[in-house]
């Protein structure tokens, strides 16, 4: 009966892992990372069913001004067929933002907005 000590099983699924993320496209890793951001984005900002369970807008900033820069940095490097509906969500995104906030941002401070520019209703 033959033991695998921890490190080699560790070294194991890490090889996979590399293996696997090898045969993934920059774009799909780019698209993916993207829809996470927009994921806990709305969550923070208590657009999922459990609503204002788990808003907290100081978060949702962080994340809205995350996904933002990424969508700018990859704006060459994304074809409009995938950045299109990005580009459509972080704006819904930030309008939710907006929307959300006791005391709004002047146009062009919102989260992201350094990056798309001011954004409107």
């Amino acid at each position: 009966m033959s033991e695998t000590s921890p490190q080699s099983s560790g070294t194991t699924d890490f090889d996979t892992m590399t293996r696997d993320i090898a045969e993934v496209p920059a774009v799909e890793v780019i698209v993916t990372v993207a829809v996470n951001l927009m994921s806990a984005a709305a969550v923070k900002l208590g657009l999922t069913e459990e609503g204002d369970e788990h808003k907290d807008l100081d978060e949702a900033r962080k994340l809205v001004h995350a996904l933002a820069g990424l969508l700018d940095a990859s704006t060459t490097e994304i074809s409009s067929f995938h950045a299109a509906p990005l580009r459509d969500g972080l704006k819904s995104l930030q309008l939710a933002f907006r929307e959300a906030s006791l005391v709004p941002d002047e146009p062009g401070q919102g989260p992201g907005e350094k990056y798309t520019g001011p954004v409107y209703g």
